[in-house]
C-alpha cells in the first residue's frame, strides 16, 4: 500500500522532484493573485485604504486647487439631469459633486447625507470657491440636496429630473428658505 503522505506533491520521493521547485512554481503563480486580494482586504478596512482615507480626510490631503474644481464643474454645464447619474451622459446633484471632485484627485462618498457628514462644517462666512453647499429641498430629508460653491453667493449645480447642470443665486428665495449649511475639504486659499 503506498503512503499517502509520500505521494503528495511536493514530496520528493513521489514526484522524483524537489519539495523547494514545487512551492516555488505554487507560489509565482499564487502570488500575483494574494497581492491583488491583500490589497482589495485592507481597502475595506476602516481607516486601511486610500478611498475611505481620501473622503474622510480628503480636505487634508490635497492640494488646495480651488480654481480647477471650479473649471473642471464649469465643463460639465448643460448636461442634462439623471437620478442616480454620476458621469457626463447624466448627473444627480451627489454624482455631479463626487465626479467633479474625482476629476481633481479628491474622492467623495456618494450620497448629500455622507458627503454634509464627511466635510469640514463652515459657516456662510467662510465659503470659499470649491466648497459645497446643501439644502433641503425634500420632506422628510435633512440632506436632500448638494452643489459647488463658485463665489460671489453662487453656485453649480444638478438641479432636477427635467433641467441641466447650471448655476444658481444663494439669495434666491428658494435656495435661501432651504440652505442647511457648507463643508469644505480644502486647508486654506488659492483662488
Amino acid at each position: 500500500m503506498k503512503d499517502p503522505v509520500a505521494s503528495w506533491p511536493g514530496d520528493r520521493q513521489a514526484s522524483g522532484q524537489p519539495a523547494d521547485g514545487f512551492l516555488v512554481n505554487v507560489m509565482k503563480k499564487a502570488l500575483p493573485t494574494l497581492c491583488i486580494l491583500l490589497a482589495f482586504l485592507v481597502s475595506c478596512v476602516p481607516g486601511g485604504g486610500n478611498y475611505r482615507d481620501s473622503w474622510r480626510n480628503g480636505w487634508f490631503n490635497n492640494r488646495d486647487d480651488r480654481a480647477k474644481i471650479i473649471r473642471t464643474a464649469k465643463r460639465y454645464l448643460g448636461v442634462q439631469y439623471k437620478p442616480g447619474g454620476a458621469t457626463p451622459r447624466g448627473f444627480d446633484c451627489s454624482g455631479y459633486v463626487m465626479y467633479v471632485y474625482e476629476k481633481n484627485g479628491i474622492l467623495l462618498p456618494r450620497s448629500v447625507k455622507s458627503q454634509y457628514r464627511a466635510g469640514k462644517k463652515i459657516g456662510p462666512g467662510q465659503r470659499k470657491p470649491g466648497d459645497l453647499v446643501f439644502f433641503k429641498t425634500s420632506k422628510g430629508k435633512r440632506y436632500s440636496h448638494v452643489g459647488i460653491y463658485m463665489g460671489d453667493n453662487r453656485f453649480i449645480h444638478a438641479p432636477r429630473s427635467g433641467k441641466r447642470i447650471s448655476i444658481a443665486e444663494l439669495d434666491n428665495p428658494y435656495w435661501r428658505k432651504r440652505y442647511i449649511g457648507a463643508a469644505t475639504f480644502m486647508k486654506g486659499s488659492r483662488i
